[in-house]
């Protein structure tokens, strides 16, 4: 399967360091002789995707777990709006803030409907956290600067469905604004000065041309 193509996340990726740059920030890696992945692909792996997992993981093939769901399913609009608080903590680590100061994080994301197509799936996906998602950390040491930066509606990519994005950048990920993929709204309570912070907004509007939602 020299073709297979699948966004992978999960505690393998901790195994593997990827991306190094992340780990080497949070001065974490995890030393284990299973992987375990989530695969967002229509496609099980084969041996060979197998393979290179492993080899990454530096564990035996055998060891690997892989879960495997495409975009356009339950599982796949679940896994999505799961990682609300990740896409605000991953942002504010690419922004050069000390993310070991963020003592607990919660969030919530709507669960985009299920369609048919897998890269409307992935707009309609991502849209719930772009458009709807919210995060509240708990930190010691406020950096206002940084924060204002974490809202979606920051990027200038930000404003319409993320399927036509991505359709207007050729369906090419790089050519799209990674400022964009982040939480529309984070609530800070930094502990040092007992004071909470917010920033962003709510977009309900292009979450309902997202998901298409019609009256019956």
């Amino acid at each position: 399967m020299d073709k297979y193509f699948a966004m992978g996340s999960g505690p393998a990726r901790a195994l593997a360091l990827k991306p190094k740059k992340t780990y080497e920030r949070i001065k974490y890696e995890d030393d284990y002789d299973h992987a375990i992945i989530a695969l967002e692909s229509n496609q099980l792996p084969d041996e060979k995707v197998i393979g290179v997992i492993a080899e990454a993981c530096h564990v035996e093939p055998e060891n690997v777990i892989a879960l495997v769901a495409p975009t356009a399913s339950m599982v796949g609009s679940v896994q999505v709006s799961g990682r609300v608080v990740e896409t605000a903590i991953f942002k504010l680590n690419e922004l050069g803030y000390d993310t070991t100061k963020i003592l607990s994080g919660t969030g919530s994301a709507p669960i985009a409907p299920v369609v048919k197509d897998d890269l409307k799936a992935m707009g309609s996906t991502n849209d719930s956290v772009i458009y709807y998602g919210s995060v509240f950390l708990t930190i010691k040491g406020f950096e206002e600067d940084k924060f204002k930066q974490v809202p979606s509606s920051t990027s200038k990519d930000y404003g319409k469905p993320f399927y036509k994005t991505f359709k207007d950048a050729g369906y090419d990920f790089f050519k799209i604004d990674a400022n964009v993929f982040a939480p529309a709204e984070i609530t800070v309570n930094d502990l040092e000065t007992g004071k909470t912070y917010h920033t962003g907004h709510l977009n309900g509007e292009v979450i309902l041309e997202s998901y298409g939602i019609s009256g019956i």
